[in-house]
C-alpha cells in the first residue's frame, strides 16, 4: 500500500472508523490505542479494498523481505551491499534468521524469490521494448547476458527469443510470485 491513492483511501476509511493511526513511508499502518479499536472492522475495511491486516510476526517479516526485494528489483535503491546484506540491513535482522523465517512462511528461499522477481521484471522490460537484453542484464545486476538468459530459461522454460516470439506474454504480479 505505497501508492498515494491507496494511502488516501485507507486514511479516509480509518478516520471514518475513528481509528488513530500513522502510515509510514512503506505504507504500513501503526494503530494507536489498539485495545479500543474494533480490529474486526479494520480487517473488514482493509479486505474491502484488497488489503490485509498482518498481525503475525513471521508474516510481517516475510512482507518486509518482499518489500526489500521489490525495491532491489525495481531499482529503487542504489547500494554497494550484496543483496543479502541489503535485505538484512533493511529489515534489521540477520539474513540467516530472515532466510529461515521467509522459507518456512513462503515455501521458497529469498534467493529464489529474488530470481523470480527479476525474471518478471525482465518480462516487463521486454514488453516495453525500450532496452536490449544487455541493458536489461546490466540494469538488473546480472554479471552477463548469458547468466540472465540461463536464469530466464530455467524459470520460464523458454529462451528469451522464444518468449518474445511466442506472443504468450503471461506474467505474474510482482507481489504474487
Amino acid at each position: 500500500m505505497v501508492c498515494p491513492r491507496c494511502i488516501t483511501v485507507i486514511s479516509s476509511e480509518m478516520e471514518a472508523l475513528g481509528v488513530v493511526f500513522e502510515i509510514d513511508r512503506l505504507g504500513e499502518i501503526t494503530i494507536f490505542g489498539h485495545g479500543q479499536v474494533d480490529m474486526a472492522a479494520v480487517k473488514q475495511v482493509l479486505a474491502k479494498h484488497g488489503f490485509e491486516l498482518i498481525q503475525d510476526k513471521d508474516e510481517l517479516l516475510a512482507e518486509q523481505v518482499k518489500l526489500a526485494v521489490l525495491d532491489l528489483v525495481q531499482g529503487n535503491v542504489t547500494t554497494n551491499l550484496r543483496n543479502s546484506d541489503y535485505i538484512a540491513q533493511r529489515v534489521g535482522q540477520s539474513y540467516s534468521s530472515l532466510s529461515k523465517t521467509f522459507s518456512k512462511r513462503e515455501g521458497v528461499t529469498i534467493e529464489k524469490y529474488l530470481i523470480l522477481q527479476k525474471i518478471e521484471k525482465v518480462k516487463e522490460l521486454l514488453e516495453y521494448g525500450e532496452m536490449n537484453l544487455s541493458e536489461i542484464a546490466r540494469k538488473l545486476g546480472y554479471s552477463s547476458v548469458h547468466h540472465l538468459s540461463n536464469q530466464f530459461k530455467s524459470v520460464t522454460g523458454l529462451t528469451v527469443n522464444q518468449y518474445k516470439d511466442s506472443g504468450n506474454r503471461e506474467r505474474s504480479s510482482l507481489d504474487k510470485v
